[in-house]
């Protein structure tokens, strides 16, 4: 799984949110890694919709402009779950060879 698709997913585990607050979202969770454009952002939520990892939750007009909100799905949940694994072991394995990780660096 590419890494904006692992945490436009991420973003959306806690509540459904609409397209600029998934973009937000994954900022903030990336530590600002992943900065999603809007061509970026809505290509991967239609193709994620698309593959039945997220659901439009609503649609609401706000300043004259269609919001739409999405919501991951039961299948989307478990496609990050097996992500953070796949992450978690591949961390696993560096440590094992590498030895212990430093901690990241805070701004």
């Amino acid at each position: 799984m590419r890494e904006p698709t692992y945490f436009i997913l991420l973003a959306l585990h806690a509540e459904p949110l609409h397209g600029y607050a998934v973009a937000s979202r994954a900022k903030e969770l990336s530590d600002g890694r992943v900065e999603l454009t809007a061509g970026t952002l809505y290509g991967a939520l239609d193709r994620l919709v698309d593959e039945g990892q997220l659901v439009v939750d609503r649609e609401e007009k706000v300043n004259g402009r269609k919001r739409r909100y999405y919501r991951i799905t039961e299948a989307g949940e478990h496609a990050t779950q097996a992500e953070a694994l796949r992450l978690r072991q591949a961390l696993e394995a560096a440590a094992a060879t590498i030895g212990p990780l430093p901690k990241a660096a805070t701004a």
